[in-house]
C-alpha cells in the first residue's frame, strides 16, 4: 500500500508539473512573439512567477505580465544608474546588505526612519534600481529576495507617506511577483499601528502573508527571525550581534561595478566612473557575541 501511495503522489507531482509547463506555454503563446529587453525579461521562470502570483490563471497572469511589460517600457528600470539616484542613497535608508539569509538569498535593509528627500519619482526610481540590483544578485538557484525594515529613529514626521507606501507596495507586488520572500518589520512603535491599518489594504493575500513583524520580547517572533537569519551576521539593529555600518562611498563603487554587469545583461552601453571596477560591500562588522 505505502508503494501504491507512493507511486500515485509521484504520478499526481508528474501531472501537476506537466499542467503548469503546458500553462507557462500557453501564456508564452498568447503574448506572442516578444523581441529585445521584453524577449529577455519574458523567460520561463519569469512566466511562472506571474502565473503562481495569481494562482495559475493564465487569462489573470497574461493580463498582469501585459501590464509589467507596459510600465517597463516606461520607467525603464534596466536603463536606471547608480549617478542617477546616489543621492537618495546618501543615508543608507535602503540598500543591499552585504550577508544573506540561511537561503542565500540576497536580503535588501529598509530604515525609513533615515527619510532624506521628499521627491516621490526619484524614491521610487531608488527603490526600482536596488530590486533590480537584488534580482541581478541573486544565486543561480534562488529567485526571492527577503526585506529587513527597521524602524529605528521611524516617527510621524519622518515616516513615508501614504501615497510612497502604496507605491511601493503596488511596484513590489504587480511588477515584481514572486519576488519577496519574506519582509521583516523589526520592532515598529505603536505609532505605526495607525500607518499599518491604512497601508495593509493596498496588500494583496499573496503579500500580506509575507509581512512578519517582530517584536524583541515576543519570543516567538524573534524565533521566526532568527529561523531566516544567522545571528551572526545579522545586525544588532535586528536583535543580531553584527554591526551595522554603511559607508556611502563603498557602497557606490559596488553599484557602480554592478551597473557595468546589468548593462551587458541587457545589452546596454555603460559608461564608467571614477567607482568602477571596486568590489567593496558594506558588510556588518562582526562582534564577540
Amino acid at each position: 500500500m505505502f508503494r501504491r501511495k507512493t507511486t500515485s503522489q509521484a504520478e499526481q507531482e508528474n501531472n501537476e508539473a506537466a499542467l503548469r509547463e503546458a500553462k507557462i506555454k500557453e501564456v508564452k503563446t498568447l503574448i506572442g512573439e516578444l523581441s529585445g529587453r521584453s524577449s529577455l525579461y519574458c523567460s520561463d521562470p519569469c512566466l511562472k512567477r506571474y502565473l503562481e502570483a495569481r494562482n495559475w490563471n493564465v487569462g489573470k497572469a497574461k493580463k498582469m505580465l501585459e501590464e509589467t511589460l507596459k510600465w517597463r517600457s516606461t520607467f525603464k528600470p534596466e536603463e536606471i544608474r547608480w549617478d542617477e539616484v546616489s543621492g537618495e542613497g546618501e543615508t543608507g535608508k535602503v540598500y543591499k546588505a552585504g550577508f544573506h539569509d540561511r537561503s542565500g538569498r540576497t536580503v535588501l535593509i529598509l530604515r525609513p526612519g533615515l527619510q532624506n528627500t521628499k521627491s516621490l519619482e526619484n524614491q521610487m526610481k531608488h527603490l526600482v534600481y536596488l530590486i533590480e540590483n537584488a534580482i541581478m544578485n541573486l544565486p543561480e538557484d534562488q529567485e526571492q529576495m527577503s526585506w529587513l525594515i527597521d524602524f529605528t529613529d521611524w516617527s510621524l514626521s519622518t515616516s513615508v507617506p501614504i501615497k510612497s507606501a502604496r507605491e511601493t507596495i503596488n511596484i513590489l507586488q504587480n511588477h515584481y511577483p514572486e519576488r519577496l520572500a519574506v519582509a521583516f518589520l523589526y520592532n515598529p512603535p505603536r505609532l505605526f499601528e495607525a500607518f499599518w491599518k491604512i497601508v495593509k489594504y493596498f496588500i494583496d493575500a499573496k503579500t500580506f502573508i509575507k509581512v512578519k513583524f517582530v517584536y524583541p520580547k515576543n519570543p516567538e517572533s524573534v524565533e521566526l527571525m532568527s529561523s531566516f537569519f544567522d545571528e551572526e551576521n545579522l545586525p544588532t539593529e535586528f536583535g543580531g550581534k553584527a554591526l551595522l555600518q554603511y559607508n556611502h562611498e563603498e557602497f557606490s563603487k559596488q553599484m557602480n561595478q554592478d551597473d557595468a554587469k546589468t548593462a551587458d545583461f541587457w545589452g546596454l552601453v555603460h559608461s564608467s566612473s571614477e567607482f568602477s571596477g571596486a568590489e567593496i560591500a558594506p558588510e556588518p562588522i562582526q562582534t564577540n557575541p
